[in-house]
Order: C-alpha cells, then sequence, then structure tokens
C-alpha cells in the first residue's frame, strides 16, 4: 500500500503536465478565434454569398437560379470585352509609370543627398490623401475654363490642331481593331493620377531594397570601370529583384481592383473610354441593380486576383531558392 500512493501521484502529475502541454500548445489557435471568427464573417461569408448570388437573377426582389448563365452573359458582352481592354491599357501604364518613376525617386533618395528626411516626407503626401480627394484635385486641375492646366491643354501649339481637353476628347482611331490603344487622354490622365497616387509605397519598398545593396560590391565595380547604367543593369537591379517582383504584384492588384481615381476623376467617361473592370461592376451591381451579374463578375476579378497572388508566391519561392 505504501507503494501505491507515490505512483498514483506520478501518475496524477503525468496526466496534469499532458493536459498543460495540450493547453499551452492550443492556446494560440484560442487566441485567434477572435481574429478568424472576424475573418469568417467580413472575408468568407461574403466571399460564398457572392459565388451562391452569381448563380441567381435577383431583380425586384425576385430570385431565379440561372446557373452558369450570369457568366455566359458576361464573357458574350462587347462592354465586359471593352472593359478589358481598358484594364490592359490602364495596368501596363500604371505599373510602368509608377516603377520608372520610384525607381529613379528611390535611387536619387539613396544617394544620401541634403535634407534627404524632407524629401522623403513630401513625398508621402500622396499616400496619406484618399482616392476620392485626389480624383476631385486633379479633376479641378483641367475643367475647361478655370482649371489650373487648361491654359497649357487648351494651347493649339503645343496640342494641335485645337488644343486637349481631357475630360471631354474622346479616344483616337484604335491601331488594333476591337482593343482601345492608344487611349482617350481621360485614361493617360487616369494613370498619371494613379501613379502619382501610389509612389510614394513603392518608392519607399524599393529604396528600402536598396539599402540591403552591399556597398563594397558596388564600388569594387566601379573601381573595375563600370559606368553608371552597367552598375544599375548587372548589379544593382538583380539585387533587388524580388522586392521589384513584390512591387510589381503588388500595382497589378492595386490597379485591377481600384476604384476611388476612376469613380471621382472620370467616372468612365468620356463615354466608356475609362471604364475599366472595377467600374463596370459598379455600374452593372449600383447603377443597374443586376446584382447576379455583378456577383458573377465579382467572381471573375476574385480568380484574377487569386492567380496574381499565386504566381507572387511562387515567383517569391522561386527567387528565395536562387538566392
Amino acid at each position: 500500500m505504501a507503494t501505491r500512493v507515490p505512483i498514483a501521484s506520478a501518475q496524477r502529475i503525468a496526466r496534469a503536465s499532458s493536459l498543460a502541454h495540450q493547453l499551452n500548445r492550443a492556446l494560440p489557435l484560442w487566441l485567434l478565434l477572435p481574429t478568424l471568427f472576424v475573418l469568417a464573417v467580413v472575408q468568407f461569408y461574403p466571399g460564398i454569398y457572392s459565388i451562391v448570388l452569381s448563380l441567381q437573377d435577383r431583380r425586384a426582389g425576385a430570385v431565379e437560379w440561372v446557373g452558369l448563365r450570369n457568366f455566359e452573359r458576361i464573357f458574350d458582352s462587347a462592354i465586359f470585352r471593352e472593359s478589358v481592354g481598358h484594364t490592359v491599357v490602364f495596368l501596363v501604364g500604371y505599373v510602368v509609370v509608377t516603377m520608372v518613376a520610384g525607381l529613379a525617386i528611390a535611387l536619387l533618395l539613396n544617394q544620401r543627398l541634403r535634407l534627404g528626411g524632407a524629401y522623403l516626407t513630401l513625398l508621402f503626401i500622396p499616400w496619406v490623401i484618399a482616392d476620392i480627394i485626389v480624383g476631385l484635385i486633379f479633376g479641378l486641375l483641367v475643367v475647361p475654363e478655370y482649371g489650373l492646366l487648361s491654359p497649357i491643354l487648351s494651347n493649339p501649339a503645343l496640342f494641335p490642331p485645337k488644343g486637349l481637353s481631357i475630360p471631354s476628347d474622346p479616344p483616337p482611331k484604335p491601331w488594333i481593331e476591337g482593343f482601345p490603344f492608344p487611349p482617350a487622354p481621360a485614361m493617360v490622365y487616369l494613370i498619371l493620377a494613379s501613379s502619382w497616387r501610389a509612389l510614394p509605397f513603392i518608392t519607399l519598398l524599393l529604396l528600402a531594397a536598396l539599402k540591403t545593396v552591399p556597398h563594397e560590391i558596388v564600388e569594387s565595380a566601379r573601381i573595375d570601370g563600370a559606368s553608371g547604367m552597367q552598375l544599375l543593369a548587372r548589379i544593382i537591379l538583380p539585387l533587388i529583384l524580388p522586392t521589384m517582383v513584390v512591387a510589381l504584384f503588388n500595382l497589378m492588384l492595386g490597379g485591377i481592383n481600384g476604384i476611388g481615381l476612376v469613380f471621382s476623376l472620370t467616372r468612365g467617361g468620356p463615354g466608356t473610354a475609362t471604364e475599366v473592370l472595377s467600374f463596370l461592376l459598379y455600374t452593372v451591381g449600383f447603377q443597374r441593380l443586376e446584382f447576379g451579374r455583378a456577383a458573377a463578375l465579382a467572381v471573375i476579378m476574385a480568380a484574377i486576383n487569386l492567380m496574381l497572388i499565386l504566381l507572387t508566391l511562387r515567383v517569391s519561392r522561386v527567387e528565395e531558392r536562387t538566392a
């Protein structure tokens, strides 16, 4: 009997220790439960509901199950194909302008300029302004009669033969039938405004990557006689390529889903010259009240976003393996 008490006590201690160990392992999950609940309410439920809604036709309170008919109507729509073309033109211009300008500014700020901190602070002004405000400001700049840029734009010597009106000039005749290029002046202006808005984040991202480039490698290349362009093309850009890839996909995701500047600056006009996919989704859902088609278009855009995210992760893993 004297030997059973310690054995039973040891078993109780072992069970208590095992239970404490299991509780410690489960503690992170319990701490994450509030966040997971919020994500389920805010993200997962609306996503699943959008998929269900895309299979229905809802108008004036009537609900009809139509299967994949909403997707068929979207893909057969000329407006959808035109919006895809506008989105491609916008994304290419937006990404190229923002990446080139961001890299140029990051290279300048990396030179240890005087008042570099002040320049960096001023650079962040666009980042703290809401999209709606940016659109209103850029819209006021080109108002035909009293906009700050109107005297320059309306000058026939600079923009022959009769000047340029960004709010109303239609797009020129496309080079390729069915593809909206060259873009309308309003699309070019929208690209510039969107690039100005996104420039601070991309510049900071690239500047942080430039700070990681070893100074010794750059100095060795200069001693060996490398020019500035050779230094940039063969040393700096390959070393910051992973960050540039992340910046590239970040811009693409933001460009596909962004609607604030389109809504406040052009509203898809003139005509449909700047009607990108995100604004088409707004038009179908909130102006025409075709919720089924809007949900189907949202599912299509979500699939595009998912492909871009997966591609970003794949490229990032490849870069990590080769590094």
